[in-house]
């Protein structure tokens, strides 16, 4: 087999978290920057098929694509520091490959034979890799977990394998490791990484560059030392410095001469990298004109990563408004009436993300009265919308007991329901689902288009009348009470194109109150903001400003 794709696999070791994520995404900017067209993959070593049912304050946010693939939230940095275009072969698992695997042993694709992690297993990781790099001329690969963890070890065989099946001068391995700090003894220590790469290349994986996660730039001598443990170069030891904001990373890496270096083992030759857009980025975050608070109100809030993409495309917001945009977490389970006011007054916007499951509902619905009475400006996303939904069907349109059939299935007034049959228009097909399906395929997954209707908040914030957005959800707006909460004053700005689905609602009387079905946050980059947040906090400085005055 010929390749005419390079290939550069991430691995980490030390300990968890380091950013490996972050630097393929890195990695991937300063390559596209220099005119390569890239893609990125992340090999997770989990037995879940998809990260779709596992809690998110065990894994963190599930990411959606396009084309509907529920996915590590690492696919979200790979699309927010990149151009490539991802979709489900981005992300594999381990349970993905068994899978796969195992269905063809039931097939007798085997012919008999008995079925083994060398070769069969190792053979499909390598197939996954390859089914996203046809068309382009770098494949960045992440492997997920720690190198050690002995769920990794498939993935890390695999790719061991890869390295003589494309040849040398195709591959490259870079290893994400840690040196820390010692106060106490006021140095570095090079001993966790030189125990690291020891760990990597017992599996038979000599690293080309070593990235060293430390919160200062390593000195020459520490290089050096680096450098003649783990068996590489000296100019193949980076620092990976900490950095005050994320999109500061590949303008470190620049500066550590990463790219020049990738370049050089891989041997491909570039023009010089074009890195303007990512300063100019960078010094708008760290110099912004002003600031706002925004409060959202969720219950997996002691998680961050939880809101991983939500958090980013606000920052956005604010990098459109020449304005800093500051968190204020609140838990929605200590949301009640007489704490409301207090817990959420210093707030210039609210917002209420997605979720699943009755925890916290009534919080959201005592956060959602608030900025509804208040005039504080308002974005439901999902759930938040749902619930959004049923706040103005009980406090407004007289409807006391609505309620959504996932929290209250005897309610009288089901404003938001399960839809258990109905023509998706996307795939054309009928789909059925009830409450006893399978919580990973009963879901409106994935890229849907959007009509919006004319002279609505959203129209004026997206500028067009179509639109396509990413959804991640069960439950739908109940047509049947459409009529009647019109009537009361909402709006119903933005309609699917057969009219069977509400996507976004409004509320008229209200400086800015909108609560979307999909999940807008997961389609916002830092240089092309996504128009609804940037809308949000235009409205949320619009509000500090006549606060302060008043």
């Amino acid at each position: 087999m010929s390749f005419s794709t390079k290939f550069i696999f991430i691995t980490g070791g030390v300990l968890s978290s380091l950013g490996k994520g972050l630097a393929s995404a890195s990695i991937g900017a300063l390559l596209e920057s220099r005119g390569l067209t890239i893609t990125l993959q992340k090999l997770d070593p989990y037995i879940n098929v998809d990260p779709g049912t596992m809690n998110p304050f065990q894994h963190g946010e599930v990411f959606v694509t396009d084309d509907g693939a529920e996915t590590d939230l690492d696919l979200g940095h790979y699309e927010r520091f990149t151009h490539a275009k991802l979709g489900r072969n981005n992300n594999f698992t381990t349970g993905k490959i068994y899978n796969t695997v195992i269905t063809k042993e039931r097939r007798g694709d085997y012919l008999g034979g008995t079925v083994q992690v060398i070769p069969h297993i190792t053979d499909e990781i390598k197939k996954s890799i390859l089914t996203v790099a046809k068309g382009v001329d770098v494949v960045i690969v992440e492997i997920g977990g720690t190198i050690g963890d002995i769920e990794s070890l498939p993935f890390q065989e695999a790719i061991r394998q890869f390295k003589s099946d494309a040849g040398k001068e195709n591959v490259l391995y870079v290893h994400l490791t840690f040196v820390p700090y010692i106060a106490a003894a006021g140095e570095v220590k090079t001993k966790p990484t030189q125990h690291s790469v020891k760990e990597l290349r017992s599996i038979g994986i000599q690293p080309d560059i070593l990235l060293c996660r430390t919160d200062r730039f390593l000195s020459k001598e520490i290089k050096s030392k680096i450098a003649l443990f783990c068996n590489v170069d000296v100019d193949q030891v980076m620092t990976a410095k900490d950095v005050e904001t994320i999109y500061e990373v590949p303008l470190v890496f620049h500066q550590e001469r990463l790219d020049e270096k990738i370049l050089g083992l891989l041997n491909i030759w570039t023009r010089s990298p074009k890195l303007g857009d990512w300063e100019r980025l960078v010094e708008k975050i760290k110099n912004p004109g002003d600031s706002v608070t925004i409060a959202i109100v969720g219950k997996y809030i002691h998680l961050r990563e939880s809101y991983k993409s939500l958090n980013e495309a606000l920052t956005h917001g604010g990098i459109a408004n020449d304005c800093k945009v500051n968190l204020d977490f609140v838990d929605s389970e200590t949301i009640d009436e007489s704490s409301c006011h207090q817990r959420l007054e210093a707030a210039n916007g609210i917002l209420v993300p997605g979720g699943f499951g009755a925890r916290g509902i009534e919080g959201k619905m005592k956060a959602i009265a608030f900025a509804r009475k208040e005039k504080v400006p308002f974005f439901g996303i999902c759930l938040g919308m749902q619930v959004g939904v049923v706040e103005y069907a009980r406090n407004v349109a007289g409807m006391e007991e609505a309620h959504s059939t996932e929290f209250d299935d005897a309610t009288p007034f089901p404003v938001i329901y399960l839809m258990k049959e109905w023509f998706d228009y996307k795939s054309q097909q009928v789909q059925k689902r009830d409450t006893t399906s399978d919580k990973g395929g009963t879901m409106r997954l994935g890229a849907y288009p959007c009509l919006l209707k004319k002279d609505s908040l959203s129209y004026k914030a997206y500028g067009k009348k179509e639109i396509s957005e990413r959804h991640r959800h069960r439950y739908e707006f109940n047509n049947a009470f459409k009529e009647k909460l019109e009537q009361a004053g909402l709006i119903m700005s933005g309609i699917s194109p057969d009219g069977q689905l509400v996507e976004i609602v409004e509320i008229a009387d209200h400086p800015w109150f909108l609560g979307c079905q999909f999940h807008p946050e997961f389609k916002s980059r830092p240089m092309d903001p996504h128009p609804l947040f940037v809308s949000f906090i235009e409205a949320a400085l619009a509000y500090k400003k006549q606060s302060d005055k008043n």
